[in-house]
């Protein structure tokens, strides 16, 4: 996460940020672990405000059920029933040229479309992030859409959240910058107020689908899951300490985003940058999935572990140049079989204890200086990380793809400096400036089919 700007002021380049943070966090890296951990959030935020903590901080809202796709208003879309209910197209609802701003080809395509219903948020919001799981065979795309509705009454546009595919044949998938009405801005992947602290709000939204094809054929993209995360986390430099809860270890696979330095520089300058695929991959695998061979055959067969090359390529964001879009990171999750994904955040410590109980490990995103983090070696203004499990003291148990080496992944972090990091909304970055922190924002892989412990654990951090 990099340094933001006021209201109002125009976000700085993102690659200039980048560049100005990997020289910032090279002179500081006379240690082991390696200089370069940026990619999860170093996008430009907004500022801040002064605002109070509200009873609760975080709405979750996904719609998933066949129930859920047979709710709100469907133009050309029909719900399925299945053991794993979905959203498909039935008979398009019109056809529309898509140019695509990163090719510039343009496409005729077929499409229809469904609006949930609106969902009125527990916590009247400051921020909304939407995140789904979807397949999309060659030849077809979606487009995620959300508007909001502020207090008084009136409403924003819809926003486009992402225009995504598994693939890169079909479009390129994207954000869209340049999206604000004077009161909220979409930065990248999240609709954020612009000035908190004059109490403007975002009360409920709804979110649209649109399902694309090649026109003429019958196919289908199937979408299982979409919804949002509203929330309203107060402005905190430090969050109040959790005492430990559970002594316990996920055995995870371990991989180093800085083993690929240098390689596949087109997604955001190779390896340096990965660690948000890097850390999706590792729970792709503890949950027993990987890309085939085939999937894999497009990778220089000379580099180890190319499934996490493979991870970057299909969490790349064209318009954000970078592999840390959150929402792609777990649309991405989810194109294997049978795992569901979103991107949510979390309360403490506690909550992650409650996961790692049920055996569901916890990516999280977080910023800090080399000196707030004991034993990093490193400083990042934007940083993912996989919480494994937490030591008989409590300190954290984390892979963290910021190392030189596979076998160096697993590492233990105090829990006092590792929650305060990750859950403060407000730092001090490296010039002595005022920055934004991710307030707790965390990426949750789980079965499709979870057991009964594994449902109760996300029901219990409002997520179903």
């Amino acid at each position: 996460m990099t340094s933001s700007p006021p209201p109002g002021a125009a976000p700085a380049a993102r690659r200039t940020v980048l560049a100005a943070a990997l020289a910032a966090v090279g002179t500081a890296a006379a240690s082991p672990a390696p200089a370069a951990a940026l990619g999860a959030g170093d996008r430009a935020r907004p500022a801040p405000g002064g605002r109070r903590a509200p009873s609760g901080t975080v709405d979750n809202r996904f719609w998933t059920s066949y129930t859920d796709w047979r709710s709100g208003t469907r133009e050309g879309t029909r719900a399925v029933a299945a053991r794993r209910p979905g959203l498909v197209i039935a008979t398009p609802a019109g056809r529309t040229d898509y140019t695509d701003p990163h090719t510039g080809a343009t496409a005729a395509w077929e499409y229809a479309t469904w609006t949930s219903p609106r969902h009125t948020a527990t916590v009247p919001a400051t921020e909304i992030i939407a995140s789904w799981n979807a397949a999309t065979p060659a030849g077809t795309w979606i487009a995620v859409e959300l508007s909001g509705r502020y207090a008084d009454g009136t409403e924003t546009p819809w926003y486009v959240m992402g225009r995504w595919a598994s693939g890169d044949g079909d479009i390129r998938r994207t954000s869209v910058d340049d999206q604000k009405d004077g009161r909220s801005t979409v930065w990248t992947d999240t609709l954020a107020v612009d000035d908190p602290a004059s109490g403007v709000r975002l009360t409920s939204y709804r979110l649209r689908l649109t399902l694309h094809r090649r026109p003429g054929t019958r196919l289908t993209p199937t979408v299982w899951r979409v919804g949002a995360m509203a929330s309203d986390v107060p402005d905190r430099f430090t969050v109040p300490a959790t005492e430990p809860g559970l002594a316990r270890e996920l055995v995870v696979p371990r991989y180093s985003q800085n083993t690929h330095i240098g390689q596949y520089p087109e997604y955001d300058n190779g390896g340096e940058a990965w660690c948000s695929p890097t850390s999706s991959q590792m729970i792709i695998e503890y949950w027993g999935r990987r890309p085939t061979a085939a999937d894999l055959a497009w990778v220089n067969p000379d580099y180890d572990d190319p499934q996490v090359c493979h991870a970057a390529r299909y969490t790349f964001d064209h318009q954000y140049d970078g592999c840390g879009n959150w929402p792609f990171n777990a649309a991405y999750a989810a194109t294997y079989r049978d795992l569901n994904a979103v991107v949510t955040r979390l309360r403490s410590l506690t909550d992650v204890e409650r996961l790692i109980r049920a055996g569901i490990p916890v990516i999280t995103s977080q910023s800090f200086l080399k000196e707030e983090l004991t034993g990093a070696g490193y400083g990042t203004a934007g940083h993912l990380m996989t919480v494994i499990g937490f030591t008989t003291g409590g300190d954290v148990i984390a892979n963290d793809p910021a190392s030189p080496s596979n076998v160096a992944v697993r590492r233990v972090y105090r829990r006092r400096e590792w929650e305060n990091i990750w859950l403060r909304t407000k730092r001090y970055n490296a010039s002595g400036t005022v920055s934004s922190g991710t307030g707790g924002v965390c990426y949750l892989y789980w079965p499709a089919h979870p057991t009964a412990a594994q449902r109760r654990a996300l029901a219990a951090v409002g997520v179903r």
